[in-house]
């Protein structure tokens, strides 16, 4: 079974995020961004999906929000490491994968 690897960037980006959102909107949108992320994971796991590439070798991105994209890498074994949710507000230059 394919397993899903959460890195601390992703981690930290993910909380971040969430803490944004708790701060900035609603318990709507925190809720909104939680399931939109488990959808997401379910479906990397279970439909053994890519999505668009980017340009290091074997790392996809994927929007989770209209303001999230979720970079992931997938491994050798098939497992599936979530590298960052990087907020596209950010400065794209300062994305370190």
């Amino acid at each position: 079974m394919i397993q899903i690897i959460w890195t601390e960037s992703a981690k930290l980006d993910y909380w971040g995020n969430i803490e944004y959102l708790e701060r900035e909107w609603t318990l709507t949108n925190v809720y909104s961004f939680i399931d939109k992320t488990n959808d997401l994971i379910e479906l990397l796991i279970k439909e053994n999906l890519v999505f668009k590439p980017t340009k290091y070798k074997n790392i996809f991105q994927v929007p989770v929000t209209k303001q999230i994209v979720l970079f992931y890498k997938v491994l050798d074994n098939n497992d599936i490491e979530l590298l960052r949710f990087w907020n596209a507000y950010q400065d794209p230059k300062s994305l370190m994968l």
